[in-house]
């Protein structure tokens, strides 16, 4: 019998990206890099396990925007080119690097990685991933849970409650679409929580959801267990929250594995660091720099200085350091599970992309701790915050705090100097979708078209993302334009609805553009 839980949890996501007419968008390698780098080794990763009869627990939040691009034939079409492209640099690295035995490994390695994305993406799954993470859902692995809609930061807008009623009532039936059931949980965006949601959550059939640390430890009545154990609100919906030791471990790059002087250096890659003539077929047609996922060094230390990557070096490092959160967690769970009613459950969230894309050796690193978790020990067992629902109903009662994971653990990195003017045209836009739909019901034919297509501009328009890149200040101009060109369109149907004035071209153009959600019905916005 084990004495307590490791809850692993993965958020995947990523904003909607779409543009039939544009070819070679620097965004669109945003999913590309992510296919590449994090779904397919975490895919190959869990398959091994089930394979090898390894049994394991672990969440994993598959965004509705991410859904969409991946079951979109187009974005499909242009991974596989893209795929195809790597698959050709990789022959070239072979050769250039063929003087060259160090480099030579690593380019081996990468030749193997990429021959095998090809075959799990295009011959396995025939360019659908989705069917990938329904079969390890099926085979017992993963407990798959959703997002809200587009990944509006919920706090800043239930100013409008018909708008957080569209956004998790959207997400709830777009994952139903997928993977045919509905999710238990959600992975509230950013894990954004401000009173009263948990009623919202519930009306959609959620059981339970994620918050950061300080979301529990200054609920109301103060949990006895703080974070090791999950709370019930009122409505019945669980709130779980997120272990800050074993979060620090593997997220931060200066005081967790990722940081280790023999892992990848992410910082370092062909495309900038090759001739111009060499790598220009596999950059940006204008002859823009870009990652090319081909990484020769390691970490090293902290100067400029790097030396070659060693695969065998990282491989050792990373069962090392999977065996130093095994222990940790082991005697985490025994030291508080002598005074707890329940086994205590550790939360250890994290964004889906920081395995692979981030931290190179994440996907290896959680494979191995899976395996030390299954064959070395008693003490911990994998699960899913369901699961633990599913088996244990005697839970303390009390109200989250308002809270997220961002930056200071509330909203200012969606609520500040540079992205603070998109919340009242927000607002607005989400009253004029209200109350159009209160008002124009049942309606047939093109008007409808015109309300459905409203509502996916204004989804669109709340997704955090937009905000969040103009506080980083990656891509800003990209992230504007979103937010101004879905309400811009947004206006225009609101106008063109009023007056009667359709114009069909122009309305087909953005339902192909837009065309996240085509099972929408607008009158989720009616209170």
């Amino acid at each position: 019998m084990s004495k307590g839980y490791l809850a692993f949890i993965l958020h995947a996501h990523l904003p909607y990206v779409h543009h039939p007419l544009q070819e070679n968008l620097l965004e669109e390698r945003w999913l590309f890099e992510a296919i590449t780098e994090t779904y397919i080794p975490l895919i190959s990763v869990f398959k091994r396990l089930n394979e090898e009869g390894v049994k394991y627990r672990l969440t994993l939040s598959l965004s509705p925007p991410l859904l969409s691009m991946l079951d979109t034939p187009l974005l499909q079409e242009r991974y596989l080119t893209h795929l195809t492209k790597l698959r050709e640099l990789a022959v070239q690295e072979l050769d250039r690097t063929s003087n060259q035995p160090d480099f030579h490994y690593v380019a081996q390695m990468y030749k193997r990685n990429l021959d095998e994305a090809y075959n799990i993406f295009h011959e396995t799954y025939q360019g659908n991933l989705i069917k990938a993470f329904k079969e390890l859902e099926d085979e017992g692995g993963l407990e798959l849970i959703t997002c809200a809609a587009t990944h509006g930061f919920l706090p800043l807008l239930h100013v409008n409650n018909s708008a957080i009623k569209a956004q998790l009532k959207v997400g709830v039936e777009a994952f139903a679409q997928h993977f045919g059931h509905y999710p238990k949980g959600m992975w509230i965006p950013e894990c954004g929580y401000y009173y009263g949601l948990e009623k919202e959550l519930s009306q959609v059939g959620i059981k339970y959801f994620i918050v950061d640390s300080h979301g529990i430890m200054f609920a109301a009545p103060r949990p006895k267990y703080g974070t090791l154990a999950p709370i019930r609100t009122q409505t019945g919906v669980a709130a779980f929250a997120r272990d800050h030791e074993s979060s620090k471990q593997v997220w931060s790059s200066t005081e967790g594995y990722p940081g280790d002087c023999d892992y990848r250096e992410y910082y370092r890659d062909i495309g900038y660091d090759l001739d111009y003539e060499y790598i220009k077929d596999y950059i940006h047609p204008e002859g823009i720099r870009v990652n090319t996922g081909f990484k020769y060094h390691r970490i090293t230390g902290k100067t400029d200085w790097k030396e070659c990557y060693q695969p065998d070096w990282a491989r050792e490092k990373a069962a090392i350091h999977a065996g130093n959160f095994m222990f940790n967690r082991i005697e985490q769970v025994k030291h508080h599970a002598q005074h707890m009613s329940n086994p205590p459950i550790i939360v250890s969230p994290y964004d889906a992309e920081l395995f692979g894309h981030w931290w190179y050796e994440g996907p290896l690193w959680l494979e191995l701790l899976l395996k030390k978790l299954h064959y070395d020990q008693n003490v911990v067992e994998t699960l899913t915050p369901g699961d633990y629902l599913d088996r244990h109903s005697k839970i303390q009662v009390s109200t989250p705090c308002p809270s997220s994971w961002g930056n200071a653990g509330y909203n200012d990195v969606w609520l500040e100097g540079s992205n603070d003017w998109i919340y009242r045209r927000l607002h607005r836009a989400a009253r004029q979708m209200e109350r159009i739909a209160a008002v124009v019901k049942d309606t047939k034919g093109i008007r409808r078209r015109i309300l459905n297509q409203m509502a996916r501009e204004l989804l669109l328009a709340q997704s955090s993302d937009w905000a969040f890149i103009m506080k980083t200040g990656t891509m800003v101009e990209y992230a504007k334009m979103r937010t101004v060109s879905h309400l811009e369109n947004f206006n225009g149907l609101v106008h063109a609805l009023k007056d009667g004035k359709i114009d069909t071209k122009w309305l087909e153009e953005i339902e192909r553009e837009d065309n996240i959600f085509p099972d929408i019905n607008y009158e989720v916005y009616c209170s």
